[in-house]
């Protein structure tokens, strides 16, 4: 598999805490929400893409076992809002509030 975040996918994400893994996740998914709202779907998809891999990373790090439920239902949510029918029914504002609270989180433990 080709990674757009190859050092991320080399070990480092490991090394992150949730937080932080969340925090950045967050970041892929607010570009993904500003080039929806720009009405370029291309770049859109781009920032879900990447997303969804850092989800992917998160998921697979030994060290989130405990939280593998959340996290399988976030990237589940992400995938619904953003290429399935919304059935949960995610908001824009939902989704920035749920990851926002993490990057606060990974701030603060800076």
């Amino acid at each position: 598999m080709t990674y757009q975040h190859q050092e991320l996918a080399a070990g480092r994400w490991n090394e992150l805490a949730l937080m932080e893994q969340l925090g950045h996740v967050g970041s892929e998914v607010e570009r993904a929400l500003k080039w929806r709202g720009k009405n370029n779907p291309g770049f859109s998809m781009n920032a879900v893409d990447r997303a969804l891999e850092l989800l992917d990373l998160t998921i697979a790090a030994p060290g989130n076992r405990l939280r593998l439920k959340e996290l399988c239902r976030s990237r589940e949510v992400v995938v619904d809002f953003f290429c399935g029918e919304n059935q949960y029914p995610s908001s824009e504002e939902s989704l920035r509030a749920y990851f926002f609270h993490f990057a606060c989180a990974a701030r603060l433990a800076r």
